[in-house]
């Protein structure tokens, strides 16, 4: 994805207009080493985006260790079609976050309403202390029904 292009989770500036990758969540995705999402909200967003790139690597990395899946598979590819945020609900160094995603799979479109759960924590890396960062945990959501 080019640095200027429209970020794909939508978060729109003071003027109301798409933010550029660079300045959004290409910023925590492909700098995740050195630049970690400030917030669960943020996080969360960088995280679709993921989705809809595949990038496999930051969505594992951004998972809690605890519940994370050794393995993460992509389906043939959905055409991801927006982002809604419905809620950011920050509590010390737990959060919430309620979102629902729309895509397009296999000619139907569907939609996936959840609340996550994130932690923030910070774990020793291998060149150091570690920085603090949020990592998903988990979700509770209904199953993803045709809209």
């Amino acid at each position: 994805m080019a640095p200027s292009d429209p970020c794909p989770c939508g978060r729109l500036d003071a003027r109301r207009r798409p933010l550029a990758w660079a300045d959004c969540c290409g910023r925590f995705v492909d700098h995740f080493d050195h630049t970690p999402a400030p917030d669960a909200e943020s996080l969360m967003r960088s995280r679709y985006s993921a989705f809809v790139l595949q990038r496999r690597d930051y969505l594992l990395a951004t998972w809690h260790p605890d519940t994370r899946p050794t393995e993460l598979d992509f389906e043939p590819a959905p055409r991801w079609l927006g982002l809604e945020l419905r809620g950011h609900w920050p509590d010390g160094e737990r959060a919430q976050v309620e979102f629902v995603a729309r895509y397009r799979e296999q000619g139907r479109a569907v939609r996936l309403h959840e609340r996550s759960r994130f932690v923030r924590e910070t774990r020793p890396e291998a060149d150091g202390p570690g920085l603090p960062r949020w990592y998903y945990v988990d979700g509770e959501f209904p199953a993803a029904r045709p809209s």
